[in-house]
């Protein structure tokens, strides 16, 4: 049996630390730009930088919650069964991060709000996850296809992760001058919508290949530009609902 020196050993523990770093680092940049360029639709009043801030890292804390549970999945589900309760898993973790750590809060004070906490979790979700997807083959020395696992993860599953559980918020956000039962069931009914978005993403990007990959993020896409417009429509309901005076000023 080979010994490995105590010298070899940290070696490589500072390697793969190296590695994790890089990979870290290609998982958080893109999933930051992702959120400056959501927050810019909050830009009228913009929502604490801390509370963005908590809710991004509550959407990283997610991730090592989700892992032993969908890895226990695996010994009960498989195939497209196994693929849907993994999707279950992350949205409903997702929520309820959201519900846990900024929902409650009285810095939430408008519709908009649901929709831009909603997406900070989901950007901080994924940027740990798309940081273990780049660290994989970085760790075993294929640079190549880590570099075109991150640049297919920022234009692919980061938007993704942003459509479901934007989704999420956009149901909140327009249940939001509603009973608290309904905004329970306009929530529950955002998060089925939620599953389903992500389940046919999963779905379709397992067999997809060349332009049937486009296929898919154009889906994706789409997605987001009815978002975006979701967003204007939130917008105009909130200042329906907001005091004659301050719409003056």
């Amino acid at each position: 049996m080979r010994r490995v020196s105590h010298g070899s050993l940290l070696q490589y523990m500072d390697m793969e630390s190296t590695y994790f770093a890089i990979a870290f680092l290609g998982g958080l940049i893109p999933a930051l730009f992702w959120l400056w360029f959501w927050l810019r639709e909050d830009r009228e009043r913009p929502e604490p930088y801390l509370l963005i801030a908590l809710a991004f890292i509550g959407g990283m804390m997610v991730v090592p919650i989700a892992l032993p549970l969908q890895k226990l999945a695996m010994e009960y589900y498989q195939g497209d069964n196994l693929i849907l309760i993994w999707v279950i898993i992350e949205e409903l973790l997702k929520y309820a991060a959201a519900l846990i750590i900024v929902l409650w809060n009285r810095a939430v004070d408008e519709p908009i709000d649901l929709i831009i906490y909603m997406i900070a979790i989901a950007l901080g979700f994924a940027a740990l996850e798309n940081a273990l997807f780049i660290f994989n083959p970085l760790v075993s020395g294929d640079l190549t296809n880590s570099l075109l696992t991150g640049k297919f993860r920022f234009i692919g599953a980061t938007l993704l992760h942003v459509l479901a559980s934007g989704t999420v918020g956009v149901f909140l956000a327009l249940a939001y001058y509603k009973s608290a039962l309904q905004k329970l069931w306009w929530g529950t009914f955002g998060l089925i919508i939620a599953v389903i978005l992500h389940a046919l993403f999963n779905f379709f990007i397992m067999d997809a290949s060349g332009g049937t990959i486009l296929g898919v993020f154009l889906f994706v896409w789409m997605g987001l530009m009815v978002l975006m417009l979701i967003f204007e429509k939130v917008k105009i309901l909130e200042a329906e609902h907001r005091p004659a005076e301050t719409r003056r000023t």
